[in-house]
C-alpha cells in the first residue's frame, strides 16, 4: 500500500453490520461539513487522498464487507498507513447493532441479506458479524444502534464528531439511569446515587431534574455542593489536557437509579458551570429522551468554543 499518502485534517472510515446505520452516520457526518462518500473499495482510498489533489476537507468514508477487494486485514492496514502521519486523526467508526434488532429490519424491509440471498437474513447477519469481529474489537469509536432512535443516534454522532468548522473541543454532559446500563462513550463518569433522592418524596416523583422544586431538593443535600464543586474543578483541570492531546470530544455522565432526577439536576448545573467558562457544551438526559420528555437544558449550555 502506498505510504505517500498526503496530508488530510481528518478521516472517519465508517463501517459495521448491514442495517446498522452506516448511510445515516454518512449524512450526519456530511451534514457536519465532512466530504462523505459511501461504499467506498479499500484500493480507491489512497489514490482519492494522495497528490496535489488532495483534500482539505475532513472525509467521511463508508465502507462495506460486499466490496470485491474487502478484508478486516486490509482495512486495518490502511488505518494505520493513514495515521501514520501525526498531522491527521484517523478513527474507525463501528456502527454495532443487535442480530435480533437487524433481523426485524431486515423482516420490516422483506429485503434479502447480501451474505445470505438465498437463505434466512439471520444467516447472513451472523456470518458477517463473524467476518467483522476483529475489527469491532479495534475500533476507535463503537456505536450499538440497537435501541437508538433516529433522534438519538443522530446525537450520539453529532456528540462524537464535532462541525467540522468549529473551533475547541465540544463537550458532553450526560444524565443516564444505572439499570440501563452506561451510555457508550463517556470519559469521566459520576455515581449520584448517594444523593438525597426524590423518588421518595410523593409530589416529586413525577416531576424531572429539570424542573426547579426538583433540582432545589436534590441541591439542599449537604454533600451535593461539595460534591458538585469537585466534579467541576476537576473537569476544569483535565478538558485543557484533553484540548492539547488533540481530542475533538469529551463525554461527561452523571448516573443515579432513574435516570431522572438527581443525575438531571447534576448534568444541568456542570453543563452551565463549563459553558460560563467558555467551554462548547452538549447536554443530554437519555431516560427522559426515552420517555419522550424534554431532553435538552437551557441555552446557556452553549458557551463560546474554547480556544
Amino acid at each position: 500500500m502506498d505510504q505517500t499518502i498526503a496530508n488530510t485534517s481528518r478521516i472517519v472510515l465508517v463501517t459495521g453490520p448491514s442495517g446498522a446505520g452506516r448511510s445515516s452516520a454518512i449524512n450526519v457526518l456530511e451534514d457536519q461539513g465532512f466530504e462523505a462518500i459511501d461504499n467506498i473499495p479499500l484500493s480507491l482510498i489512497p489514490r482519492l487522498i494522495e497528490g496535489d489533489g488532495a483534500q482539505l476537507r475532513p472525509m467521511a468514508l463508508g465502507i462495506d464487507v460486499r466490496n470485491r477487494d474487502f478484508s478486516t486485514e486490509r482495512l486495518l492496514e490502511l488505518r494505520r498507513v493513514l495515521a501514520g502521519d501525526a498531522a491527521r486523526s484517523v478513527d474507525l467508526l463501528y456502527l454495532d447493532c443487535s442480530t435480533e434488532v437487524l433481523a426485524r429490519r431486515y423482516s420490516e424491509t422483506r429485503r434479502r441479506h447480501p451474505l445470505a440471498p438465498d437463505e434466512t437474513p439471520t444467516d447472513g447477519i451472523l456470518r458477517e458479524k463473524a467476518i467483522l469481529e476483529d475489527l469491532r474489537g479495534r475500533a476507535d469509536i463503537l456505536i450499538d444502534t440497537s435501541e437508538l432512535s433516529i433522534h438519538d443516534f443522530k446525537a450520539e454522532m453529532e456528540g462524537w464528531f464535532a462541525r467540522a468548522g468549529a473551533q475547541g473541543m465540544a463537550v458532553s454532559v450526560q444524565s443516564f439511569s444505572y439499570k440501563r446500563g452506561l451510555p457508550q462513550g463517556l470519559d469521566m463518569v459520576f455515581d449520584c446515587r448517594f444523593l438525597s433522592n426524590p423518588h421518595w418524596v410523593p409530589e416529586l416523583r413525577p416531576h424531572t431534574g429539570l424542573e426547579p422544586e426538583v433540582a432545589q431538593y436534590v441541591a439542599a443535600d449537604p454533600r451535593y455542593s461539595p460534591f458538585l464543586d469537585k466534579v467541576r474543578d476537576l473537569s476544569l483541570l483535565v478538558l485543557p489536557a484533553c484540548v492539547e492531546e488533540g481530542k475533538a470530544h469529551f463525554a461527561i455522565g452523571f448516573g443515579c437509579t432513574g435516570g431522572k432526577h438527581r443525575s438531571v439536576a447534576l448534568a444541568e448545573n456542570l453543563a452551565d458551570a463549563l459553558a460560563q467558562e467558555g467551554w462548547r457544551v452538549s447536554i443530554r438526559h437519555r431516560e427522559l429522551e426515552r420517555r419522550g420528555q424534554p431532553a435538552a437544558g437551557p441555552a446557556s449550555h452553549t458557551g463560546k468554543a474554547s480556544e
